[in-house]
């Protein structure tokens, strides 16, 4: 039985796990998909592992003849976090989404997720163009109705609207994309592609419509909005592996082109720039801890740019040790923001569904109630903002060496912007974990939703533990994740000859650092815990004012407000401050907001001005079938006549 048809396996078990959720209770169904997980995951990693690639044509009665499928290491490491999530999310719902307290959508919930696991494994695995856009549609109407699950609200209807429009603008880009690939290849999926103007062209299209997938900005418009609607084991499965897959197939599109021009390379850094400060910008003004770790996605897409970018670069400009640390470091953090990413996702969702708020200001003290998640949520905290001992800090590591061997002619401008680009962004990560921790876990408890919070159920805990777990042995033990990145390397770049990532990164100094910390951690506990049994508590002095209360302590707001008005000019925050007449006035609200500029200038205007365009345009919508075949006919002939006189002119511009 080879990898591939383990992998099929597992996508099989997915897709019944979702399929039985109709007839079977949820820890029957969780059952299957932690089952079609490990089999998902355990299929990456065996050819990660050095067990050759698979490839498989299945026959089906479609345009093209086969179902054309392929497991190498490129699909198989992005196998890896669709396995762990889509099987620890399924055993975390069965607590967080409860039967009982769910009756009108547990199954719907359930099914959708069964169905969104087995579609995103195939979209990996399918080689042919048809194939790919059926299973990748498949997935995005699965995500949608996730997304949906509490359409009751008005914003959660707006989000999910908003998720479909941007997944069927990308599904129509990636059609132009398989399209061009064809007339240039003869093959209608991902085929070697030739160094000329058009293939050019081809590639910038594939990232336009990957990208919305990806949600880099500015095409991240669905993205804050979806995960903050989506249940939590929902919006792990999004952040963690939906938009992964919009990175592998930038991958995927980029590794068939070894002559694309080093200006591809300098646009996917820049994006990666952007998306990086602009996620974690917009992420400190948040009030909704969901939709905080939403721009944090953003912010981590970015640094898998920057990585893809310095690959592209030295691909490019032929410095193999940029396309080993770039890629490598990409690659792995891919890993790395699926594990900590899940990680904090699905403890947020262990204090939303113990409080039932998401606000950040209305929390505090949960530490003291939920301690094992208050942990949990640390150690994720710590490898989101890349500290070492922890898997962030290898990835992020890996790509500032390849940033570092970049200096010289070829590559002054590329350090100039991107290794402070890192630094900045890691510094900015740091100080908002902090104020969310704070907030969240500690002080007091600022509201009644706070008192509420009682410990995890241990099937809510136990996820959010293994993939701390991960996180802790990535960071801990680099060296064994060194000949899969190795594996992908060469699947991407196969004229790269470089041995090995471990030559040029010391993964080996980083076990022993990862342990020193540990061992460091551990004896400051331990004398912490001995001083504080030694030391005799005595109240402090308090200016002479001894009453306190929840309310005489930093909010999550005032604690980010210097940070968001240093980038006030980008984030636009809004004011509501109370005026004040009276000597002794009535209460009043003091209100921060912070708007995604893009969402509300662009996305929201778009829609009023299609709603407008619409009302004439419903003339064009009589029924009739024969019209719409019309149209169809119309829409093919109107792209031959655009597209096959512009690559001709391209190619007469810029030669073959």
């Amino acid at each position: 039985m080879t990898a591939l048809d383990v992998a099929l396996v597992g996508a099989g078990i997915f897709l019944a796990s979702g399929l039985l959720a109709i007839a079977l209770p949820g820890r029957i169904t969780a059952a299957l998909a932690a089952v079609g997980g490990a089999l998902v995951a355990g299929a990456g990693l065996m050819v990660l592992g050095g067990a050759g690639n698979a490839a498989r044509a299945l026959a089906w009665p479609v345009p093209g003849g086969a179902f054309d499928l392929l497991l190498d290491p490129i699909a198989a490491l992005f196998l890896v976090p669709t396995g762990v999530l889509g099987g620890l999310g399924a055993v975390y719902a069965t607590r967080y989404w409860r039967d009982a307290e769910h009756p009108e959508d547990h199954r719907r919930v359930r099914g959708a997720f069964g169905v969104l696991a087995a579609s995103t494994t195939l979209v990996l695995l399918a080689r042919d163009g048809v194939g790919f856009l059926a299973a990748w549609e498949v997935m995005a109407i699965s995500a949608f109705v996730l997304v949906a699950t509490d359409h009751r609200v008005a914003a959660v209807r707006e989000a999910a609207y908003v998720f479909l429009l941007a997944a069927h603008a990308a599904t129509l880009g990636l059609w132009l994309v398989f399209a061009r690939i064809g007339a240039e290849t003869g093959t209608f999926g991902f085929a070697p592609l030739p160094a000329t103007s058009a293939t050019t062209l081809t590639l910038v299209l594939g990232l336009c419509a990957f990208g919305l997938k990806a949600g880099f900005m500015p095409l991240h418009v669905w993205l804050p909005g979806a995960h903050a609607s989506a249940p939590s084991h929902v919006s792990a499965f999004l952040s963690g592996v939906m938009l992964k897959v919009g990175i592998y197939g930038i991958v995927r599109l980029l590794s068939l082109s070894p002559g694309a021009p080093p200006g591809l390379g300098a646009l996917v850094l820049l994006l990666g720039a952007v998306s990086a400060i602009g996620g974690v910008a917009f992420a400190l003004g948040q009030h909704d801890l969901k939709r905080l770790l939403a721009y944090h996605s953003i912010e981590n897409i970015g640094i898998i740019l920057l990585g893809l970018g310095l690959a592209l670069l030295g691909r490019s400009l032929g410095h193999p040790a940029w396309v080993v640390l770039g890629l490598a470091g990409a690659m792995l953090h891919v890993w790395n923001h699926a594990f900590f990413k899940g990680l904090l996702f699905l403890a947020a969702g262990s204090v939303v569904h113990a409080t039932g708020t998401r606000q950040i200001d209305r929390l505090g003290g949960v530490a003291g109630r939920m301690p094992r998640t208050a942990l949990l949520f640390l150690i994720g905290a710590a490898a989101i903002c890349g500290l070492p001992s922890l898997n962030g800090f290898v990835s992020e590591l890996m790509i500032y060496l390849g940033l570092f061997r970049s200096a010289g002619p070829d590559g002054a401008v590329l350090v100039a912007l991107a290794a402070p680009v890192l630094a900045l962004v890691g510094a900015l990560a740091v100080a908002c974990f902090v104020k969310v921790y704070g907030a969240v876990f500690l002080g007091e408890p600022r509201t009644e939703d706070a008192l509420r919070a009682r410990p995890a159920p241990t099937a809510m805990v136990l996820p959010v533990a293994a993939l701390a777990l991960l996180c802790a042995t990535i960071g801990w033990a680099p060296p064994l994740v060194a000949p899969m990145l190795d594996r992908v390397v060469a699947a991407f770049a196969p004229e790269v000859n470089v041995s090995s990532i471990a030559t040029l990164a010391p993964l080996g100094a980083l076990s022993a650092l990862g342990v020193a910390l540990l061992l460091a951690c551990a004896l400051a506990i331990a004398w912490r815990g001995r001083a504080a049994r030694q030391a005799r508590r005595v109240s402090t002095w308090g200016c002479g004012y001894a009453a306190t209360s929840a309310r005489v302590q930093y909010t999550a707001s005032s604690f980010a407000d210097t940070l968001v008005q240093m980038f006030g000019v980008v984030l636009r925050p809004r004011t509501r401050a109370p005026i004040i007449r009276a000597a002794l006035p009535s209460p009043a609200d003091f209100e921060t907001h912070v708007d995604d500029v893009v969402l509300v200038a662009v996305t929201r205007a778009a829609f009023r001005t299609g709603a407008r365009i619409s009302g004439p345009l419903r003339m064009l919508q009589g029924g009739r079938v024969q019209i719409y075949v019309l149209y169809v006919l119309l829409a093919i002939v109107a792209l031959l006549a655009t597209f096959v006189p512009l690559d001709a002119t391209l190619e007469s511009l810029w030669g073959p």
